[in-house]
């Protein structure tokens, strides 16, 4: 399998395999390994670790004073003992010495490039978890109003995070974005994002998978339909510079502040992408480059000219 023209039947092909190959890995095998069996599954293929976004929970189990296994998943060991009675619950659980655990995750994002355009690659989406320990089942002087409360109460004293087993590596999802563009999910916010990056000359210069993934959400409509909404997310650790939000500087102090903050973030009309997608980057910016540039000054590329010409006559969501 090549990691072009991917239809949809050989996408779920591919996303299983990966999922297989996660689950295969050891304990420890971290991002090499994964990157490594991916590769293997996708001969020839550039796969490119491109960010990590962590500091996310999700309820865990329940697990014995050994750490044994009680439970994969407290809400439904929760029901199943007590029918959903949370009077009933609290008795059985009352004299057992059990622990609530958490799973600690990270999310970490791979990118295949597939061709020359911004959309042109597949996003893999590989979550690390690691089960800690959270709370003690139950305190004599606690006492929930309903499971709910119980599965996940708001003030509970909470345990040290100590691990109960090793870090896994949990497949996520498997997205081809050119597919994404096509389907009736790609939102114009995202199309018009992507097109201007090829029409820039951050397109002239740099593979967009490179320096930007996409936050995908997965949300169900109110005829109960599946979809998916996906907005482009930065991958430079490199904090970018203070752009000014009041008085905006011009002509040549104006040129060195954008250029400057293009080579800390590594490619040209980068200031741009973060305008649209960072609220710290202010919209004056970009009135004020283009005020320059239809005057007496020229320090823009004339692709990156039409781009910021077309934004200012019909801003994004205009």
């Amino acid at each position: 399998m090549t990691a072009t023209d991917l239809d949809p039947n050989q996408s779920q092909t591919l996303a299983l395999r990966v999922a297989e190959a996660c689950a295969a890995l050891p304990a420890g095998a971290g991002v090499p390994g994964l990157v490594a069996a991916i590769e293997g599954l996708l001969p020839g293929a550039q796969v490119q670790h491109a960010l990590t976004r962590g500091g996310w929970h999700r309820l865990g189990g329940v697990v014995d004073l050994d750490g044994g296994r009680i439970a994969e998943h407290l809400g439904t060991w929760a029901e199943s003992i007590s029918g959903g009675d949370i009077n009933e619950l609290m008795e059985k659980v009352a004299d057992l010495r059990l622990f609530v655990t958490r799973l600690n995750g990270q999310t970490h994002y791979l990118v295949v490039p597939t061709g020359p355009a911004a959309r042109d690659f597949i996003q893999i989406e590989v979550e690390e978890l690691q089960e800690v320990l959270d709370r003690c089942i139950t305190d004599p002087d606690w006492f929930p109003d309903s499971i709910t409360e119980f599965v996940d109460p708001l003030d509970f004293p909470r345990l040290e995070p100590e691990p109960v087993g090793p870090p896994r590596l949990v497949f996520r999802r498997l997205v081809p974005v050119n597919a994404l563009l096509e389907s009736s999910d790609a939102g114009p916010r995202l199309v018009r994002f992507l097109d201007d990056w090829d029409r820039s000359s951050a397109g002239e210069t740099s593979i967009f998978c490179e320096h930007w993934v996409l936050s995908i959400r997965e949300y169900r409509d109110q005829e109960g339909d599946d979809h998916l909404s996906a907005k482009p997310v930065p991958v430079s650790a490199a904090v970018p510079p203070t752009l000014p939000d009041g008085v905006v500087a011009r002509g040549a102090q104006l040129a060195n502040q954008i250029h400057g903050f293009d080579r800390v973030l590594g490619y040209p009309f980068a200031w741009y992408f973060h305008m649209l997608t960072n609220p710290k980057v202010s919209h004056r910016l970009a009135t004020a480059v283009h005020d320059d540039l239809i005057g007496a000054y020229a320090y823009l590329p004339v692709r990156d000219l039409k781009v910021l010409r077309d934004w200012y006559n019909q801003p994004y969501g205009a």
